[in-house]
């Protein structure tokens, strides 16, 4: 079996610790620590954020989507398949050497969606862009971290507090959608969200779509 080579590194700002891109082949990882965040292979779930977010807003003319996380670009392939010519999408990346590493080691898997008309990359804090909105997205899809328990960043956790779903239902648009990304469930954030008003949908899914793999979870929550 041809062995992991480590590609490149970078530090998560905040002391977030290290995030490490290694290849085996034609395979790509992003680990921090022991803890592997996403792999090329699996893609199914990351893809159902985008999809089953797109099917909540698609009466919208003129979608804004804001996408939390660019990962391996496998969220905005799969809502700029599915999205209108007249859309716009906001990718927020809080580490700029990931944006780097989409269009080098990992072109080929980005497929060109970076430079696609639609798509606008913001280097940084997701929550400080949905703070500093009001009534600009009809959809936030979050996924900078394994779910609502902030392991890649403790600062993350500001996303999925009580103020920060307030902030998010505040920077979406009437009827807008709210689609959070997890590893696992979450019966407390499931209640938050509803405390906060959004009538809320837990959507299973597995790792790699109608493959299988391991079960993740989606939150999509529709502001009124």
């Amino acid at each position: 079996m041809l062995p992991w080579i480590q590609l490149d590194s970078a530090a998560i700002p905040g002391d977030g610790g290290t995030l490490r891109l290694k290849q085996r082949g034609q395979e790509f990882s992003i680990m921090l620590g022991s803890n592997e965040l996403m792999n090329s292979r699996l893609s199914g779930s990351e893809e159902a954020l985008a999809t089953l977010a797109w099917q909540k807003i698609e009466v919208c003319k003129q979608p804004h989507m804001l996408i939390g996380g660019l990962g391996m670009g496998f969220t905005l392939r799969a809502a700029l398949a599915v999205l209108p010519e007249e859309a716009k999408v906001t990718v927020a990346e809080l580490v700029p050497e990931v944006v780097a590493w989409a269009r080098g080691p990992m072109a080929d898997i980005h497929k060109g969606t970076l430079d696609d008309p639609r798509v606008d990359i913001h280097v940084g804090d997701v929550g400080a862009l949905i703070r500093s909105r009001s009534a600009t997205y009809d959809a936030i899809l979050l996924d900078v971290d394994n779910g609502p328990d902030g392991l890649t960043r403790a600062s993350n956790d500001e996303l999925y507090d009580t103020a920060g779903l307030g902030a998010a239902k505040k920077a979406l648009r009437p009827k807008g959608v709210l689609a959070v990304w997890s590893s696992a469930p979450d019966p407390a954030f499931t209640r938050r969200l509803r405390q906060a008003g959004f009538a809320t949908e837990e959507v299973p899914v597995r790792a790699n779509g109608k493959r299988g793999g391991a079960k993740h979870f989606l939150w999509m929550a529709m502001k009124g």
